[in-house]
């Protein structure tokens, strides 16, 4: 028995190699994720043009404080105009990471030196320092953090910052300068799928057995001209 082919239409959930959790999920070892970062107009310009700078001190110690819940990061920097605040997207490789879910936790201020690259302190856990109870992470390696958009900011500074970003992923691209490793290899984009490639595993690509037209078998659609 034979069976016409009209095709497929299918909606992915992810978007490939970006992994996103909420943020009352544990984030795993070695995982990519998006994050945020609030900050002043100002700073902003800084992280972009020259990357972050770990904070000297923190509920967690030293590292970059960073959050997979944007109404975090809205809310810095504390008691600021809120003009002056700017959201960072960011990609973060998390490596290791230790939850801190309690206060006066015996590794606190030293998972960083204990081996562990990230402290993750999950939502609501009642930390006095976390009064808003929204999630929080520290990272101790700033080479670990990329700025990869603007998540919020002014329209008056917008278009400014998402230029200098572009600039930076341009040039980051054309240095590498950590973003091979951060992303997990070299990413490029399948010319018919439009979906992130790694270096070195190109997708498969072959004729439609029906129409002859180039697919690709993870296109989110194709509809067979042969059988319309």
């Amino acid at each position: 028995m034979s069976l016409p082919f009209f095709g497929w239409d299918v909606t992915y959930d992810d978007d490939s190699p970006r992994v996103e959790l909420g943020a009352s999920q544990e984030p795993q070892d070695s995982g990519v994720y998006t994050m945020y970062h609030g900050t002043s107009v100002a700073t902003a310009r800084l992280i972009i043009a020259h990357g972050f700078q770990q904070s000297s001190a923190g509920m967690l110690g030293r590292g970059v404080y960073v959050s997979r819940d944007k109404k975090k990061a809205e809310r810095y920097p504390l008691q600021s105009n809120p003009s002056d605040r700017v959201v960072l997207e960011l990609r973060v490789r998390v490596g290791r990471v230790k939850r801190i879910d309690r206060d006066n936790h015996p590794m606190q201020y030293t998972w960083s030196a204990q081996g562990y690259d990230t402290a993750w302190v999950p939502p609501n856990c009642g930390m006095a320092a976390v009064p808003s109870g929204l999630e929080e992470d520290c990272v101790f390696d700033p080479k670990r953090v990329m700025v990869v958009g603007i998540a919020k900011a002014e329209i008056t500074v917008l278009t400014g910052l998402q230029q200098l970003v572009a600039d930076s992923l341009r040039n980051t691209s054309r240095g590498d300068g950590g973003a091979t490793s951060l992303l997990g290899g070299a990413v490029d984009a399948c010319s018919l799928c439009q979906r992130k490639t790694k270096q070195g595993s190109p997708h498969i690509k072959q004729p439609c057995w029906g129409c002859g037209q180039n697919i690709c078998s993870l296109m989110t659609k194709h509809v067979c001209q042969a059988s319309t």
